[in-house]
């Protein structure tokens, strides 16, 4: 495994992050605890899950991927090797209005939702508290253009950011990051970090993989002299990366097979942008899922890349993508791809 340190941090994560949002709904108390197992023996550190999940989300099911987790990290030998990533739910409108009435990112939903995530957790502290989405009219789940419309009463990112600290202070958490975030608020949130002395946002946790570049047009700078580094979600493009749906294919149990509302990578242009990779793959006889992860994992802004795998077969592939280094050969011709679909699915 290869590990990076979190600028502003002490933290010292594995370039692979365990997503968990199929803890719960596709993969049992016991799937989740064998994944766990597996990935810590690989010398994974790092953990990423949230409040909301599993995905998609559910009044019945909200919160038992925390409680999952937790009943695995409730032994203390296995809880000090782990590096720890939640997040609160966003406002209201969202589809998760359930968990708590008038969801805001305001000092009384944060409080509650630290102690939520802690109670399921069977954790003291989490290393890594991340706002899952703005609360605010912005271009982000797939806006590439920004929407000019009146926000509806958004908290101010100042009273989010006083009301993180008190959790920081309390021992509760230890480091802030974002989530779904532009470079508009992640500065925001730096400045007025550093002009009222409260916690520095340390990570953006944003999709990223060969058919969702979008990060790179300014969010990468931004990593880049401020240190505000990318936890990339959603690498594999819902597995599509990996070849398996393409001509219309639905294999038995797969995630785009049993939920029809995840359509984001499933478009005309991702579709071609999908083949094209995946015979780049073939051609240099890669497997396409590593080879889509790779170039994740060779990325300069990355603090960690967040895979998620509903088998024991998918999760071994993808972590074996850490020691793949893509040619310069394959580069330069996935740039090629890149040119032809440049944003197929932001």
């Amino acid at each position: 495994m290869k590990y990076k340190k979190i600028p502003h941090t002490s933290l010292e994560v594995s370039r692979i992050c365990l997503g968990t949002m199929t803890f719960g709904e596709q993969n049992t108390e016991a799937d989740a605890h064998q994944q766990l197992d597996y990935a810590l023996e690989r010398g994974v550190n790092f953990i990423d899950t949230a409040e909301m999940y599993p995905v998609p989300p559910s009044p019945e099911t909200q919160g038992r991927t925390e409680a999952y987790i937790g009943s695995w990290l409730k032994n203390p030998s296995k809880r000090e090797k782990m590096i720890l990533a939640t997040k609160v739910a966003g406002p209201d409108g969202s589809g998760v209005g359930y968990i708590r009435p008038e969801m805001r990112y305001d000092r009384r939903n944060i409080q509650q939702a630290v102690d939520a995530s802690l109670e399921r957790l069977q954790t003291d502290y989490i290393d890594l508290y991340q706002i899952h989405w703005p609360h605010r009219s912005s271009n982000y789940f797939g806006k590439l253009s920004y929407p000019y419309e009146e926000d509806l009463a958004p908290t101010p990112i100042l009273e989010t950011l006083e009301a993180l600290a008190e959790q920081q202070k309390a021992g509760k958490i230890r480091y802030i990051g974002v989530s779904n975030e532009t470079a508009w608020g992640v500065m925001t949130y730096l400045r007025y970090a550093e002009r009222h002395e409260l916690p520095r946002v340390v990570t953006i946790q944003n999709p990223y993989s060969l058919l969702n570049r979008v990060y790179e047009v300014s969010l990468a700078e931004v990593a880049h002299r401020e240190g505000v580094e990318l936890l990339a979600y959603s690498p594999l493009a819902f597995g599509t990366l990996s070849g398996k749906y393409l001509n219309g294919a639905r294999p038995d149990n797969a995630r785009l097979t049993l939920y029809g509302r995840f359509s984001r990578y499933l478009g005309e242009k991702a579709q071609s942008a999908t083949e094209a990779y995946v015979n780049l793959a073939k051609n240099a006889d890669l497997d396409p899922a590593q080879m889509a992860l790779a170039f994740v994992n060779m990325q300069p802004f990355l603090a960690s890349n967040i895979i998620g795998a509903t088998t024991m077969a998918q999760l071994k592939t993808d972590i074996d993508s850490v020691d793949l280094t893509l040619s310069q050969d394959v580069l330069d011709e996935i740039d090629r791809i890149h040119k032809l679909y440049t944003f197929p699915s932001p």
